[in-house]
């Protein structure tokens, strides 16, 4: 099983409630095909660099989770059907990318112990 990171944009029309529902979703698209969700974070609702849509905020979340390579193309089939997905960008995380995931997520208090990662 291979580390990914997705960040993608919800349309700002949502609600807060709508929003983390479609959060919700992905997660358990995840877990479905396999996967195993590390952290989810929402960045709240910003401003975007250009319009999208005709749109100029959006609501930014990050989902870091672990899952087979196969599994990928069909996040992100799922990903692009959503009508309330405006865009989104998987990674790969290779070791120096988790660490650092790590680190950021201790600054912020959100970091998993080392004994239960482990």
């Amino acid at each position: 099983m291979n580390s990914y990171e997705t960040v993608f944009i919800l349309t700002p029309v949502l609600s807060e409630e709508q929003a983390k529902e479609a959060v919700q979703k992905f997660e358990s698209d995840v877990k479905s095909l396999g996967g195993t969700v590390e952290h989810s974070e929402s960045w709240g609702l910003r401003k975007l660099a250009y319009p999208i849509q005709k749109k100029s905020t959006g609501f930014y979340f990050m989902l870091e989770f672990e899952a087979p390579g196969a599994a990928i193309n069909t996040i992100e089939i799922n990903l692009k059907r959503d009508e309330r997905v405006m865009r989104f960008l998987t990674v790969k995380k290779d070791k120096d990318h988790a660490a650092w995931a790590l680190k950021r997520r201790a600054r912020k208090g959100q970091a998993k112990t080392v004994e239960a990662e482990a």
